[in-house]
């Protein structure tokens, strides 16, 4: 097993029949897990897909940045082209996704893949509920007892009762059973308190964005309570880390590309907390939550560009990893020695330079190697998935 292992993102996008081969490449190229975020909506707004912002607007197909395929079918693809990388969502949630689909359609994605798939879930996002008329209302407490009915189903031979307020259950029967003793590890995406809390009382693992190290600190320390209180510290459990990246053979270009504003737009989406550690307050307002708020779609090209000059690039500096390979390995180091045992990174650099793409993906699999050397000197890089049993 690696001390450290690196992720990436898979295809997104159509084709639909790269998918397979891209992520062969992906394995090839030696990273250990492959991750599909699970949106119907992206970060940007469609006012701003236009090519004298990206010129990638004018080499893609589509007229939107709203375009994903859809991420349980992307890790079934996946798994039949690949053999040794970890599988997953970064993350999915039980508001679109009735837990007991999540636990079948998750458990089959494990056997597809023989015990290499995880789930990555969070409590859900704005933007991929209120538009669609989800009920986005208690959407922690869903949560809780969504990881609460996916292990109950996964774990029981029988047909079961469940009395809960959200997802009650009478007669429920799950019987596809393991794999081999295993099911997935659940991955939760957390950030608040009490969304910690939960993940130390459930999870497998925790998946959150890149923050600065000491809030990372607390917030691995406040889910090690709750493990510790639940009598499950002893259980296997992986930190991890997932980073936007802006790879580039020199850092001051890397700079130059974190001020494009697809790039710095990807910040409107972070909480105002993220701005107060840099100084700042978030352009839609004191108090404004990111994730469960923030719904890019429809807002005017002119606003958007305001807004998006007034995040500083300070924070987007602290929450992209970018330059050369030892650059990023550098940045990863910290979080590394606080207890992350896999970092995750989603090349975002080709929203400002699209026809950088091949060179972005070569220096990023130049930076699994130099995150082996610089973590895992002499370590087996073979990786398995380590279910729940």
């Amino acid at each position: 097993m690696k001390r450290v292992s690196i992720g990436t993102g898979g295809t997104l996008g159509p084709p639909a029949a790269a998918v397979a081969s891209r992520s062969k490449q992906i394995e090839d190229a030696g990273f250990d897990m492959i991750t599909w975020p699970d949106h119907l909506m992206g970060w940007l707004p469609e006012s701003l897909w236009t090519p004298e912002i990206s010129p990638l607007a004018a080499m893609s197909p589509s007229k939107s940045p709203h375009v994903f395929l859809d991420s349980v079918a992307c890790i079934a693809a996946a798994a039949t082209s690949t053999e040794r990388v970890t599988l997953g969502t970064c993350v999915t949630d039980p508001l679109r996704r009735h837990p007991a689909v999540l636990a079948n359609e998750f458990l089959t994605l494990h056997h597809m893949s023989e015990g290499r798939a995880f789930l990555g879930i969070g409590a859900g996002e704005g933007e991929n509920t209120l538009p669609y008329g989800i009920d986005f209302r208690h959407q922690v407490s869903k949560l809780e007892e969504a990881l609460q009915v996916i292990r109950l189903l996964w774990e029981a031979d029988d047909a079961v009762d469940f009395d809960g307020r959200f997802f009650p259950l009478r007669g429920a029967v799950l019987g596809l059973g393991s794999y081999e003793g295993s099911f997935p590890p659940i991955w939760v995406g957390a950030h608040g308190p009490k969304m910690c809390e939960l993940t130390g009382a459930y999870g497998d693992g925790w998946i959150p964005v890149m923050m600065p190290i000491e809030d990372y600190r607390t917030r691995l320390g406040w889910i090690n309570d709750a493990r510790a209180r639940r009598g499950r510290d002893g259980a296997s459990f992986a930190a991890a880390v997932r980073s936007y990246v802006v790879p580039n053979v020199d850092h001051d270009a890397a700079h130059r590309m974190l001020e494009h504003p697809l790039i710095k737009g990807l910040c409107l989406s972070l909480p105002d907390w993220l701005y107060k550690t840099v100084g700042a307050d978030h352009p839609m307002g004191d108090g404004f939550h990111g994730l469960s708020s923030y719904i890019p779609s429809g807002i005017p090209r002119e606003e958007a560009l305001a807004m998006i000059e007034r995040v500083p690039f300070e924070l987007v500096h602290q929450y992209m990893l970018h330059g050369t390979p030892d650059d990023m390995v550098a940045g990863m180091r910290p979080y590394v020695d606080a207890g992350a045992s896999y970092v995750v990174l989603h090349n975002m650099s080709f929203l400002a330079d699209p026809r950088g793409a091949r060179g972005a993906f070569r220096l990023l699999g130049e930076t699994v190697q130099e995150a082996d050397r610089a973590f895992n000197a002499g370590t087996v890089a073979e990786l398995t998935s380590v279910g729940s049993r």
